[in-house]
């Protein structure tokens, strides 16, 4: 099936501001589904609100736009009640790591089958680019107009210990490792988290003076690098990435399923 079957192209051009990474985002997913040779009947895409929200429109899967923050909690619900399908929950880093971050972790202890994408660009981009859990010390944004005094989370660490039994990281300069990236965290039987580092040039690009989307992107070849690579042991400050978590242990919905049957006598 073409990856242009899986859209909805009557809702096309998207919103996204030019040079958004997001839209590479999309496409890796679309690659990788493509790849699967899934059922789009099959899959069922959440998101809550915010830029990377805007996914769940643009996909000809069953979808539902839900409340900020609380996507994995709906995600939940549906994949409880219909273990069969593939659930997708895109996320951006405050709909995630801020007003979601409970449903996270819990999510991730739960191992529950489902594959949650964030999509960090460090900022609140459709609101007015407030900082965010994600956007890390002495950067500028609207609420943080002198330097942001937060740590940031990290997000591999964070899902690691909560439990997650698939955690990874990429960005969408590598969008072939971003596609193959989603295609084994769908493939994975257990909470998959993948972090993508995406380009916000419009909002912390600009308050931060981190130049245009191209500029951007380049950051994410120079200043990352595989686990365990040469790069990364010459230059042990560059951002990991890759799969750091890859394991497997009783999955949520099947163990429902043994209590169901254990408490019907079965």
């Amino acid at each position: 099936m073409p990856a242009r079957d899986y859209i909805r192209e009557r809702f096309f051009p998207h919103m996204w501001c030019p040079g958004c990474g997001h839209g590479i985002v999309l496409n890796a997913l679309l690659r990788a589904v493509e790849a699967l040779g899934l059922d789009k009947k099959n899959i069922v895409m959440v998101s809550g609100i915010g830029c990377s929200a805007r996914i769940s429109g643009y996909v000809d899967f069953h979808s539902m736009h839900t409340l900020h923050g609380r996507a994995l909690a709906f995600a939940t619900g549906i994949k409880i009640s219909k273990p069969s399908l593939n659930v997708i929950v895109p996320m951006g880093d405050g709909d995630a790591m801020a007003i979601g971050g409970n449903h996270f972790i819990h999510a991730a202890r739960r191992n529950i089958e489902m594959t949650a994408i964030v999509m960090n660009n460090r900022i609140y981009g459709m609101t007015g680019g407030q900082s965010s859990p994600l956007s890390g010390y002495g950067t500028m944004g609207t609420t943080a107009p002198y330097g942001n005094i937060d740590h940031g989370f990290n997000t591999v660490d964070l899902a690691s210990s909560a439990g997650a039994t698939f955690v990874a990281r990429t960005t969408t300069y590598h969008a072939r490792e971003l596609a193959d990236f989603i295609q084994q965290a769908i493939s994975h039987q257990g909470f998959s988290v993948l972090e993508v580092l995406s380009q916000c040039p419009t909002q912390f690009g600009r308050r931060n003076k981190a130049g245009d989307a191209p500029e951007m992107l380049e950051s994410y070849r120079t200043g990352t690098a595989r686990i365990d690579s040469k790069k990364k042991r010459e230059n042990p400050d560059l951002i990991e990435r890759g799969i750091f978590v890859q394991k497997e242990l009783p999955e949520y919905c099947r163990e429902y399923e043994r209590i169901i049957s254990k408490a019907r006598g079965e």
